[in-house]
């Protein structure tokens, strides 16, 4: 990746030099958006093809002075700009749940070349919040609910796109994971919640290279997150030394000029709204000193130019969903598809013992790729899983029925030979929320948090209840964001799927696994209880919400409850064995090591995870923590060895008494297996003096 930081910064004086020939006037005009509000809702609602995001976004640029634009391309499952061309990627949570860095920076590069050759240089798509609780509706644009695993895959997009000279932009920052209240709520936390487990992820991707940041709607301790002085200049600029530029969430993402000016805003975007003229006017009156627009003029002018004179490649129309893409994004499907539970070994099924197969529920002959917010990719087209499976059975008849009829459905069940139910979200149940009066009523209410409940629909719930004893044979398949609970139903069916929003080829994903021309691989990113009140509260329609020390797996945990699935739980068609573990420290890092085995008959790959426990802290801690992980490709009967280290700096924790991080000497506890569960790891010790 050339634009590191430290590439960046070696346009500093070239920058300043430009910036101070610039008038008051030009310094502020680099600091928004210029497109029209107004205009962009017209365009909307006049032509459907003009999207959000239809083409890149502009903002600042002075080509007389050599200052490039900003060109805004939005994401995370691919370029929103266009339609019928982009690569629709899996979400982020399926790709979270593949657990492989390598395969999110290869996504990043390919979504870096479709921004080029959209004429793009800016990529809004690092999306690296962690949600509080897995109802948050837009939590399927990030990668799962542990900080640690946020700031490796996060910083993997961060090098992919970043490698094609495209300015990654990570988000919300920060403490946003509640949807309907985004624009009002405000969040409150104590320190070491803020330090510990809110912020790591966005310093992990700072210091990857991550070259801009986008702030959050919500408010943090009283103050909106794109006025925050604190969390913009304090912790961002000045404790993180961050040299790039901070840009505003869209049209809300601030609401004042002189407090989004002085908290450390640098571009408003995309439309001018509150800086501008009244910008020029808060400078003049002297309510905004002019350096503080010198030092956003500098942080823009240094990082477009490294960005704009990193190389002279141009990127024709082809790139965009070309086959390569396609190609990624299925293989990123096949990996991130999680099976979690096949009682007997029902799948995969043998394609030559099927003649006819039902295929039940409304999603199966859906395009469910995702909610249709900022990350609304359109593709050239888009697998569903009854096409998938239809392709993969040519010669079996394949019954399609949405299950409105329970009885009916039990029929088909009973005459097929394997079953195949897929259930669960699609965009008018979760995703960004857009009310009915927002933007002039241009879509009416889509999305929003799943405020009602974390299961399937009641109907859905129904079918598999009355249908899935009727076939041995049968499979579910979830779709969706995150987490869903299946305590009341999956006795009912011998196998389920997690199939995530799995993008553009997601149907020929399913239909591969389900058929086993490909092994499934994917962990959970996130817990599943077998209770909604094992996670925390929330009231998504609220204006106060104090996120605790604890959530998901590490809460269930401490509190000593067992969940239905653990955290980086999946099952494979083969079998794996790890042996000859062994545990070591020095003063930069812990390292586990071990021995995985693939005793299995198929070739398959294994997410090897290591865990740090703290049972001999000081301080209240979570029994353990995710602090490396590995994803390992064996044959059938081959052994590897595998070796995962964490820098001794994960392992410290957050003093709010002296304001500094702590590294106890003691014993740790460490552990490397296949998930977060006891059972599946083997345990060692490291002592720390």
């Amino acid at each position: 990746m050339k634009c590191t930081k430290e590439y960046r910064l070696g346009y500093t004086e070239k920058a300043k030099k430009i910036v101070d020939g610039l008038t008051l006037e030009e310094k502020v005009s680099l600091m928004s958006g210029i497109m029209s509000l107004e205009q962009m809702i017209k365009d909307m609602k006049e032509s459907p093809e003009r999207h959000y995001n239809y083409i890149p976004y502009r903002a600042g640029g002075i080509e007389e002075k050599g200052i490039p634009p900003l060109l805004f391309c939005d994401g995370p499952r691919g370029v929103v700009c266009g339609t019928g061309k982009s690569t629709c990627f899996p979400v982020s949570m399926l790709r979270g749940a593949a657990f492989d860095v390598e395969l999110e920076e290869r996504i990043g590069r390919a979504i870096g070349k479709e921004i080029r050759a959209f004429g793009g240089n800016y990529y809004g798509g690092v999306c690296i919040n962690l949600p509080y609780n897995p109802g948050w509706g837009r939590s399927q644009e990030t990668y799962g609910e542990e900080s640690f695993h946020l700031g490796q895959m996060g910083s993997a997009l961060v090098r992919g796109v970043q490698s094609e000279n495209v300015v990654a932009c990570i988000k919300h920052y920060a403490f946003n994971s509640m949807e309907i209240s985004r624009f009002k709520v405000n969040v409150e936390c104590d320190k070491r919640t803020e330090r510990e487990v809110y912020l790591p992820h966005f310093k992990d991707c700072i210091d990857a290279g991550a070259a801009s940041v986008m702030s959050a709607y919500n408010l943090y301790k009283g103050v909106y997150c794109g006025h925050s002085d604190y969390l913009l200049n304090k912790v961002l600029k000045e404790e993180w030394d961050f040299d790039g530029f901070v840009i505003s969430d869209f049209v809300w993402g601030i609401r004042d000029t002189v407090e989004a000016a002085n908290g450390g805003m640098d571009v408003e975007m995309c439309c001018t709204l509150h800086f501008g003229e009244k910008l020029v006017k808060a400078v003049k009156d002297g309510l905004v000193p002019e350096e503080r627009i010198d030092d956003a003029a500098l942080r823009i002018v240094r990082t477009l130019l490294a960005f704009a004179e990193a190389d002279d490649k141009e990127y024709g129309e082809s790139v965009i969903g070309c086959d390569e893409h396609i190609a990624l994004a299925l293989e990123a499907a096949e990996k991130g598809i999680t099976l979690v539970q096949n009682k007997e070994n029902v799948l995969p099924f043998e394609r030559e013992k099927i003649t006819r197969i039902a295929v039940l529920g409304r999603l199966a002959n859906e395009e469910v790729t995702g909610d249709f917010g900022s990350s609304h990719v359109y593709p050239k087209y888009i697998v569903t899983a009854l096409q998938g499976i239809s392709k993969a059975l040519p010669g079996a008849e394949v019954v399609f029925n949405k299950g409105e009829d329970i009885e009916h459905a039990k029929k088909l069940a009973r005459e097929a030979d394997a079953v195949v139910f897929v259930v669960g979200y699609d965009h008018g149940d979760e995703g960004e929320y857009i009310s009915e009066d927002e933007i002039d009523s241009y879509t009416g209410a889509i999305g929003g948090d799943r405020k009602d409940s974390l299961g399937l629909h009641k109907d859905e719930i129904e079918l598999i209840k009355a249908v899935g004893p009727e076939n041995k044979n049968s499979a579910a398949v979830l779709i969706g964001g995150n987490m869903i609970m299946m305590t009341d139903w999956k006795d009912y069916v011998n196998a389920i799927l997690m199939a995530y929003y799995p993008g553009m080829e997601g149907g020929t994903a399913i239909a591969k696994i389900i058929f086993g021309d490909v092994n499934p691989s994917g962990k959970l990113p996130f817990v599943v209880p077998y209770r909604e009140t094992d996670l925390p509260r929330v009231n998504w329609d609220t204006t106060e919400q104090f996120y605790e020390y604890y959530h998901g797996y590490a809460k269930l945990e401490k509190e000593g409850v067992k969940p239905l699935f653990p955290y980086g739980f999946g099952l494979s068609y083969t079998t794996f064995r790890l042996d000859n573990a062994g545990f070591s420290a020095d003063d930069e890092k812990v390292t586990a090591k071990c021995t995985v085995t693939n005793t299995g008959g198929r070739d398959g790959a294994e997410v090897v995870q290591m865990y740090i426990g703290f049972k001999n802290s000081k301080v209240d801690r979570p029994v353990k923590l995710l602090r490396g992980f590995k994803r390992v490709e064996l044959k059938a009967g081959e052994s590897k060895e595998v070796s995962i280290s964490c820098p001794l700096e994960k392992l410290c924790w957050y003093n709010p008494e002296t304001n500094s991080w702590e590294l106890e000497k003691m014993d740790y506890e460490v552990y490397i297996g296949t998930s977060s569960d006891n059972d599946d790891l083997l345990q060692g010790k490291i002592t720390l003096a």
